[in-house]
């Protein structure tokens, strides 16, 4: 009895490792902030954003499902995201390249972080395909979306739910064992 139940508390422990594990990795990355530029990229192609300071270094972050590299997403894997660094011309303006896979899935967002040549930190433009949102002085959002935690509350209630079954079933088990001896 006391080996079944060192191995109950192991597997119920590994399986909550797991649960709180799973969330950590498939979430991506987008840099928000005052000197932020983010655009939602709906085709290939050079992405310019304006704004910067000559000379500044602007930080590309390219996140979606499956982005592999600087500049190249592939479609059916993971959301992810990659960086690339890039150098604004005379104009202030940084240009980045991005490559979409043939049948893209999800949503694809580029955002540009460097050195704004406004003193609000807001504004950029956008021209390589998306909206661009622009950025603002206000602080970042952080902390937890309830949204977001759907899928665990379901999974947690499922594995519960999956416990309390075999617990019941183990002890309905047990007694017609004690009965029938």
């Amino acid at each position: 009895m006391k080996r079944r139940l060192t191995t109950a508390v192991a597997s119920a422990s590994v399986a909550a490792a797991l649960l709180l594990a799973a969330p950590v990795a498939a979430q991506a990355y987008v840099p928000t902030g005052p000197n932020t530029v983010t655009i939602t990229v709906t085709s290939n192609g050079p992405v310019p954003v304006s704004g910067f300071q000559p000379g500044a270094e602007v930080t590309f972050t390219l996140v979606g499902r499956g982005v592999t590299g600087a500049n190249i997403a592939t479609a059916n894997l993971p959301v992810t995201s990659a960086s690339v660094t890039k150098t604004a011309d005379s104009s202030g303006a940084a240009t980045a390249v991005v490559t979409l896979p043939a049948n893209p899935s999800g949503s694809y967002t580029l955002a540009a972080s460097g050195a704004r040549a406004d003193s609000n930190g807001g504004g950029g433009s956008n021209n390589g395909g998306g909206n661009n949102n622009g950025g603002t002085n206000a602080l970042p959002e952080t902390g937890v979306n309830g949204e977001s935690l759907m899928g665990i509350y379901i999974g947690g209630g499922a594995l519960v739910l999956a416990g309390a079954t075999v617990a019941v079933a183990a002890k309905v088990r047990r007694n017609r064992a004690e009965n029938k001896a």
